[in-house]
């Protein structure tokens, strides 16, 4: 009781409008400061977090280079014929962002919740719950950003960008992180051993393989078709591509509303979750 009433005074005036909607003891106004430690963490290891924006880029080179001088052409978004490195390399843009996120909100988390038990050190500070998983999934949404940059600069060094509506790539990228961190660290909340971590794989693989990163669409069938147009890198996917080749409309805004409410439910499960399992 105590610790809660510290966190209520410890809450800053700017988040007023905030702590109408969380329950008081949720969230201290703190989750800056789980981003620093993560960085001064990590500063040393700075070549784990470049080496991961490699992967994409193998991959560009491999199929869309490599396979991509067997296939002429591929259409694209719009119907007209595109590269195949120009088809590929902005769903490896898409899966690059998504990669970054997920492996870093489920492996690493897990490893801070359930063995150095730091969660439950930081909740004896004005931290709760909230700034946790606001500062966990910010810090996967910055480590998706820097690889979803990178990987950018290659696209744009090797001439597969082609409209200036690419510009607004990155910050579609880091919304996508910023929703797969969040439901990455929601679905980590509920795994008991490192042997769960095969069902993020589970659901990791088949996304990249089959959410139109490599083959058109129109390759499935109907009923698998409609399968893919429910998966959320599908639709990350389709966001990169508009925006890479310059096929912008309407329906992209359905795409971010699909990513701002998976991130909105991700944060709130993963909040209300470690509050159950570290405050009770």
């Amino acid at each position: 009781m105590t610790q809660t009433l510290d966190r209520e005074k410890a809450v800053p005036a700017s988040v007023g409008l905030l702590w109408r909607v969380i329950p008081p003891g949720l969230y201290g106004g703190k989750a800056s400061m789980l981003v620093e430690r993560a960085a001064i963490v990590n500063r040393r290891a700075w070549f784990v977090l470049v080496g991961g924006a490699f992967e994409p880029v193998l991959f560009l080179w491999s199929l869309g280079l490599g396979f991509g001088q067997m296939v002429t052409a591929v259409a694209g978004p719009d119907g007209r014929p595109i590269s195949y490195a120009a088809f590929v390399a902005p769903a490896l843009l898409a899966a690059s962002a998504m990669n970054g996120a997920v492996y870093d909100a489920t492996f690493n988390v897990f490893f801070k919740f359930k063995y150095v038990k730091l969660y439950d050190a930081m909740l004896t500070t004005p931290m709760g719950p909230m700034d946790i998983a606001i500062g966990e999934i910010a810090w996967a949404l910055i480590r998706g950003g820097l690889y979803s940059a990178g990987f950018l600069a290659v696209m744009l060094g090797m001439g597969l960008i082609f409209s200036p509506w690419a510009l607004l790539a990155l910050p579609a990228a880091l919304l996508v992180a910023f929703a797969f961190a969040a439901v990455g660290m929601a679905a980590t909340t509920f795994m008991r051993s490192w042997q769960d971590f095969d069902l993020v794989q589970l659901a990791v693989l088949p996304l990249f393989l089959f959410s139109t990163t490599f083959y058109p669409l129109s390759v499935y069938p109907g009923w698998l078709q409609t399968v893919v147009t429910w998966t959320p890198l599908y639709h990350a996917i389709e966001l990169m591509r508009g925006l890479t080749l310059g096929v912008v409309g309407w329906g992209m805004l359905g795409h971010v509303a699909y990513f701002a409410v998976l991130a909105a439910v991700g944060t709130v499960v993963a909040a209300r979750r470690l509050g159950t399992l570290l405050l009770d």
